[in-house]
C-alpha cells in the first residue's frame, strides 16, 4: 500500500523529513507546506536539499494541500515560541480527517497529568471529529527516552531507576531561536531564559517521565526539575552566532519522577557549547549521545552515539527526530482515531535495506 503524505514546514528537521518520505517506498510526497513566500513555488528536493527534482511544489495553501485528502501529514513547523498556532493547526489538520505525525508540540507525546484538559481537550475532540489520528514523538522527546529504554528494561530483574541523558555539543545546532532565545545561550546568567522559566522543563519533559512510568506500570507521587548553567571561559564563535566571555554556554538540567521520596524515573540533559566545559559532568560517546542507565538488577549502562554522513551528531538528530516520525506513518494510519502515544503502537522500524 502507498500513503500520500503532506510535509508541513521544510526547517531544520522538516527539510530531513523530505528525503525520508522519498526514500520510503510505501510512502508518496503529494504536497509540501511552508510559512515562508519566498519558498512558495519551489520544488520539494530543493528545499530538502537533494539536488534533484521530486516534481512537488511548495505552497502556503493549507487548504489547497488538504483538499488533497492525504493520508498523513507530517507536521514538524516550531511550537516552542507558537505553541497557540501550532495546537490550532493540528486542530484543523484532524478535523480535516487526516492523520499527523508530529514533533511538536512535545507535551502531546503523553500529555495525561503533564497539561490540563483544556489544553489536550480540543486536539482529543478534533480527532474524534475528523476520525483522524495524532502521534507526536522525535529522538528527544520520543526514541531515545520511550522504546529505547523501555526494551533495556526487559532484561531486568529488579529496577530501581531508568535515567535517560542527552549529552550534546550544541555548538553546531544552527537554529539562532532555540540556542539564544529559548535556551539563553550567550546571554547573562543573571536572566532566566524560556526553557529554565518556573515549569517549562516540567512541561517539555514531563511527558518523558510519566510515559515512561507508565510503560513500567509505576504511578509517579510528584515530578520535580533542576538545573544549573555555567559560563564561556572565553569568547568564541559557533554557527548561530557569538557567545561571549561570562555568558551562559553549558546547561545541565534533570526532570525527575518520583515516587515514595526518591526518583524512579529521570530525564537528565547535559548540553555544552565548548568541550571543556562541565568536566565533571557527564560525558558523551563521541561528541554526542543518548545514554540510558538502568539501575537495578542487574544494572545497565547503554548509549546510542550520533553521528551524521556529514560527520556532525546535530545532523544526525534532526535525521531521527524526522525518521521517528516518517517511519511510523503506516502504523498510525492503521491505528484508531486519537491522541496516540509511543504505547499504543507496535514497534517501528526502518524500510529501505540495502542489500
Amino acid at each position: 500500500m502507498t500513503y500520500r503524505v503532506v510535509q508541513w514546514s521544510t526547517g531544520n528537521v522538516g527539510r530531513h523529513a523530505i528525503a525520508g518520505i522519498d526514500a520510503h517506498p510505501e510512502l508518496e510526497l503529494a504536497g509540501v507546506w511552508v510559512s515562508n513566500p519566498d519558498k512558495a513555488g519551489k520544488d520539494a528536493g530543493e528545499l530538502a536539499g537533494l539536488g534533484r527534482s521530486l516534481g512537488v511544489e511548495a505552497t502556503t495553501d493549507a487548504d489547497a494541500l488538504l483538499a488533497l485528502k492525504p493520508d498523513c501529514v507530517v507536521y514538524t513547523a516550531m511550537a516552542d515560541d507558537r505553541l497557540g498556532e501550532a495546537l490550532a493547526d493540528l486542530q484543523r489538520i484532524l478535523r480535516a480527517g487526516v492523520d499527523v505525525v508530529s514533533s511538536s508540540p512535545v507535551f502531546l507525546q503523553f500529555p495525561d497529568g503533564v497539561v490540563p484538559g483544556e489544553v489536550s481537550g480540543p486536539v482529543r475532540a478534533a480527532a474524534a471529529e475528523g476520525g483522524a489520528s495524532l502521534w507526536v514523538n522525535g529522538v528527544d522527546p520520543g526514541f531515545a527516552n520511550d522504546w529505547l529504554p523501555l526494551v533495556l528494561t526487559g532484561v531486568c530483574e529488579r529496577i530501581d531507576e531508568v535515567r535517560c541523558f542527552e549529552i550534546l555539543d550544541y555548538s553546531t545546532y544552527d537554529n539562532r531561536k532555540v540556542v539564544f532565545d529559548i535556551m539563553g545561550f550567550g546571554g547573562s546568567l543573571d536572566e532566566t531564559p524560556m526553557l529554565l522559566q518556573p515549569g517549562v522543563l516540567s512541561l517539555a519533559w514531563g511527558s518523558v517521565v510519566r510515559q515512561l512510568a507508565a510503560g513500567l506500570g509505576v504511578e509517579l507521587d510528584s515530578v520535580e526539575e533542576s538545573f544549573e548553567r555555567l559560563p564561556a571561559r572565553s569568547t568564541f564563535e559557533i554557527p548561530s552566532g557569538t557567545i561571549r566571555e561570562g555568558t551562559a554556554a553549558a546547561l545541565r538540567f534533570e526532570v525527575r519522577g518520583m515516587r515514595g521520596g526518591r526518583p524512579v524515573c529521570v530525564l537528565e540533559h547535559v548540553t555544552r557549547l565548548h568541550p571543556d566545559l562541565g568536566p565533571d559532568w557527564p560525558q558523551p560517546s563521541g561528541r554526542g549521545c543518548y545514554r540510558v542507565q538502568v539501575t537495578g538488577e542487574p544494572n545497565y549502562t547503554m548509549d546510542l552515539r550520533l553521528v551524521g554522513t556529514d560527520g556532525d551528531h546535530n545532523t544526525a538528530g534532526l535525521k531521527a527526530t524526522a525518521m521517528r516520525l516518517v517511519n511510523a506513518i503506516p502504523a498510525v494510519v492503521a491505528a484508531p482515531p486519537g491522541l496516540l502515544t509511543a504505547l499504543d503502537l507496535p514497534l517501528v522500524t526502518g524500510r529501505g535495506l540495502v542489500s
